[in-house]
């Protein structure tokens, strides 16, 4: 699609593809909406002063939307332009230009006129240096996020619109059960988290090509979505297809509803988890601590949350599954033992309590110098929290 104003072109036929991301686009801006009295005792959401064709007028908080160009995110920036006003919400949106592609500066320049097009504005081009910690996935992620956060505050933006589809959703579940990473990845990405949100999370991703399509709307294809040294590609490209042709179609809306419902579970425990170590946690010298007894009296699953929240909420530091088992059993299986490595942390039993600490003086002067084995423990410990 050239530059020519979007607004002033004939509006495309309605399809069901378009409905569809219209809908769940409008149903995540719906909380976003400004409130207005409609009496002394009631309010209502939505827009009061509308234009001729029944769009509202003025202002309203802005949403922007993380545009890449490709499908799913050109979608949903159509989508936006179009519910938006109807809202009494602004539309903007924010491409990032990640510099890891030939020609990406021009790849992020097309996509920015194509949201100017649709009528979205503010539009924001921002150039990120990627570095190397975590991966290139995780890199790219890092400086992404953190150019949407410097848009965040520069526009006031009351939120960040995610192009993240149903079948991201589905992939997502299988890298995490994959990993074994638990409850934690299992559980998806949740369709609104801070100021972002996710309104296509129910959408296909072949949905939102086909309003591309029926929208007149060209969309650009990142040929690192097709490479398979990337793990998401593998899922996407040959695991995901395997299972569907094996087991049925459906697979990705039957992980996309496990997602939901492990959201909700994992929710109610992590809720139930701060309310118990309110009444639990004692602080201690340059730490915490939990009784014993205490612990021993949940079940483990509210167990091993209270030694994962205690190392994060007092040293932020995150525990993988060895380690959190590794403490646990101070509690059900002591006969002894010495104090445990944590990250940045030591966890011991002593007087009826499991003290964490803070590992200022570390493993290797406790013991007298390195071993091999402790600095291996060390670092597979670091290198299992990363992939994590």
């Amino acid at each position: 699609m050239d530059s020519g104003d979007y607004r002033n072109r004939m509006r495309p036929r309605l399809t069901p593809a378009i409905a569809d991301v219209r809908r769940a686009v409008r149903a995540s801006l719906e909380p976003l909406a400004p409130v207005r009295r409609t009496g002394p005792d009631t309010a209502d959401r939505g827009p009061e002063r509308r234009t001729a064709d029944g769009a509202p007028q003025g202002g309203g908080p802005l949403v922007l939307v993380a545009l890449s160009g490709g499908p799913d995110s050109l979608a949903l920036a159509a989508a936006a332009a179009f519910e938006a006003p109807r809202a009494g919400v602004r539309a903007g949106a924010i491409v990032v230009d990640h510099g890891l592609q030939p020609g990406s500066a021009e790849v992020a320049e097309r996509a920015a006129a194509q949201a100017a097009a649709l009528g979205l504005d503010p539009v924001l081009v921002r150039r990120v240096e990627v570095g190397t910690a975590g991966g290139p996935e995780g890199a790219a992620r890092e400086a992404r996020y953190g150019a949407f956060e410097a848009a965040i505050d520069e526009t006031r933006a009351a939120a960040v619109l995610l192009g993240h589809t149903l079948d991201d959703q589905a992939e997502t579940v299988l890298l995490g059960l994959a990993r074994g990473s638990g409850a934690g990845s299992l559980r998806g990405m949740a369709a609104a988290s801070g100021r972002y949100r996710r309104p296509l999370l129910g959408v296909r991703r072949a949905t939102t090509a086909a309003a591309c399509a029926d929208q007149d709307l060209l969309p650009w294809t990142d040929p690192q979505n097709a490479d398979p040294a990337f793990a998401r590609v593998r899922v996407r490209e040959r695991v995901l297809p395997v299972l569907e042709a094996e087991l049925g179609p459906g697979v990705a809306e039957a992980l996309a509803r496990t997602a939901e419902q492990l959201r909700e579970d994992a929710a109610a425990l992590d809720a139930m988890t701060e309310e118990v170590a309110e009444d639990l946690a004692e602080h201690a010298d340059a730490g915490i601590a939990l009784p014993v007894d205490a612990l021993a009296a949940n079940p483990p699953a509210l167990r091993h949350r209270l030694i994962r929240l205690a190392v994060a909420a007092e040293f932020g530091a995150h525990l993988t599954r060895e380690r959190t088992l590794e403490v646990a059993r101070l509690v059900t299986d002591w006969h002894g033992q010495g104090p445990i490595d944590l990250p940045g942390a030591t966890a011991r039993r002593s007087g009826g309590r499991i003290l964490f600490t803070a590992d200022t003086v570390g493993a290797a002067s406790r013991s007298g110098g390195p071993s091999a084995a402790g600095d291996g423990r060390r670092e597979g410990a670091a290198s299992a929290t990363a992939a994590d």
